[in-house]
């Protein structure tokens, strides 16, 4: 199966950690392919401004990618561009950090807690929690106070701030399983479920192990994304009349030249 990551910032800085992540965990016959946007592009998406510039560059890669890829990622836990990229992506799959996230989060535990970088983002993730149908399992949402450049900055300060407020999230406000709440938080979960004895689910992890999974139910199941009521893509004749989904933001070699 093929995956297509991307990860919808300006910068490739990202890009080599998550490879080199997604390489230790993969299914053997899993290949996959990272890419980010170009360096004209927010360097991160922790204002929802910065947000609506990706978007559209989110649903041109996915629209070109769909008949090459199995599965096709979003690596950022507001889950931006989810729903559009859903609408044109055939019959790839499309995966987002956080739902991904606190579905698996709901199969592990009663109740979970996200542990977010900046107080900014709690609004939207909740929202987004509360969308997927999770309000009733979600025990708190707390702040270790670092935007997403921060968290490889200094690791020991980081593991440090992730522990503390994750024991809080455990022994106080009762989560059963922790989430860590941005694609930048790698590289920690396994020493913190060491500590704290519970499921820390990473989001690089997450979307990527359940892409695998929805990839081999479409294989042996038949089970694909629906194209009915409001899934239903946009037409053909508007796609090719108006070209809204040209040009792509990367060249297309990234994509097809594997």
């Amino acid at each position: 199966m093929r995956v297509l990551w991307i990860n919808p910032v300006g910068t490739t800085v990202f890009d080599a950690d998550t490879a080199r992540i997604l390489s230790t965990v993969k299914r053997a016959e899993t290949t996959f392919t990272v890419v980010s946007l170009p360096s004209n592009r927010p360097l991160h998406l922790e204002y929802h401004a910065y947000e609506a510039q990706v978007v559209a560059d989110i649903v041109r890669i996915t629209y070109a990618a769909a008949s090459s890829y199995d599965a096709i990622v979003i690596g950022c836990f507001y889950d931006v561009g989810l729903r559009e990229a859903r609408e044109v992506s055939g019959k790839a799959f499309v995966l987002a950090p956080c739902q991904s996230a606190t579905a698996i989060a709901c199969n592990l535990g009663n109740s979970f807690s996200i542990l977010v970088g900046r107080k900014k983002w709690i609004p939207k993730m909740r929202e987004n929690v509360m969308l997927y149908g999770h309000e009733h399992r979600l025990a708190s949402m707390r702040s270790v106070d670092l935007g997403v450049h921060d968290f490889q900055a200094d690791e020991k300060k980081t593991c440090q701030r992730l522990l503390r407020e994750g024991r809080k999230a455990v022994e106080e406000d009762g989560a059963e399983v922790l989430i860590l709440g941005c694609t930048a938080e790698y590289g920690f979960y396994q020493k913190m479920q060491d500590v704290l004895g519970v499921p820390v689910i990473d989001a690089i992890l997450a979307p990527f192990k359940m892409a695998e999974f929805m990839v081999e139910l479409g294989k042996r199941i038949g089970w694909h994304p629906s194209r009915w009521g409001g899934s239903e893509p946009p037409p053909d004749s508007d796609i090719k009349d108006w070209q809204i989904f040209e040009p792509l933001p990367i060249d297309p070699k990234i994509l097809f030249d594997k």
